[in-house]
């Protein structure tokens, strides 16, 4: 829902606030056709990010099977610089591509991918993925709060999903202690996984209402939802899990 300009402008600000602190990560892959996709691939690049997050659906339509999605993907690869370190996110709009472990083999042997944003949602589809990945540095992310902790078991490297834009600290214990505290694990997986139930309620203005009870200075505008429809009772709820959330935290709410 952001044009390419927007798109530029929104990386290259996200890698001058980081300054080298932290890696900036993006993607805008969005376009139609190939050569479009690759010249906004270009330009996503030379805005200074670490790595370039590309869309499984846009190499490949719902009724293209996955070797149409390889013979695309190939060409892709050999038009665009090789020093730009590659992820993948199965995006569900405007459908959802997962990767088969066959189309996995294929990302993994180019080198040129480290990581992909699974959306699965399916323990045994991150399994037969990280098992295709396995002896490879290729990391598998988990977009999915539910599985989180059983994926994290079976190999997965951490979370990346809209729930970190409501209590992300809980996530990065979940994923840094699951070892060490099998029994605290647990427990905080069965908060996450039912306190994810508000990606469903409104999202992303339910998010931006969270983000904003945390002292972010963000309004409540979305191009996808419409602000107007934020009824009183879905801030209710928002404002419950949030405080919910900074008691599983051990922190006050921000003054």
């Amino acid at each position: 829902f952001l044009s390419l300009r927007e798109r530029l402008e929104l990386a290259r600000a996200c890698v001058r606030f980081a300054a080298g602190r932290v890696p900036v990560i993006a993607s805008g892959h969005v376009a139609e056709t190939p050569d479009d996709q690759l010249e906004e691939a270009r330009m996503m690049a030379d805005t200074g990010i670490a790595a370039l997050v590309l869309l499984t659906n846009r190499f490949a339509r719902a009724d293209e099977d996955d070797g149409v999605f390889e013979a695309r993907l190939g060409r892709f690869l050999e038009a665009l610089r090789i020093d730009i370190p590659l992820g993948f996110y199965e995006c569900p709009h405007p459908y959802k591509r997962l990767v088969s472990s066959s189309a996995m083999r294929f990302c993994v042997a180019t080198g040129r991918f480290g990581f992909l944003k699974d959306t699965s949602c399916r323990l045994d589809d991150m399994r037969a993925k990280l098992e295709a990945a396995r002896g490879s540095p290729f990391k598998l992310f988990n977009a999915n709060a539910a599985t989180l902790l059983a994926s994290l078991r079976a190999g997965a490297s951490g979370y990346s999903g809209v729930m970190a834009n409501f209590h992300p600290d809980l996530y990065v214990r979940l994923c840094a202690t699951w070892k060490t505290d099998p029994a605290g694990a647990e427990r905080l997986q069965d908060f996450l996984g039912l306190a994810s139930a508000i990606e469903y309620q409104y999202y992303p203005v339910n998010a931006m209402y969270a983000l904003s009870l945390e002292g972010v200075p963000v309004r409540l505008v979305s191009r996808r939802a419409d602000p107007g429809r934020f009824t009183e009772s879905m801030r209710l709820e928002v404002e419950q899990l949030m405080r919910l959330s900074r008691a599983w935290s051990g922190r006050d709410a921000p003054r």
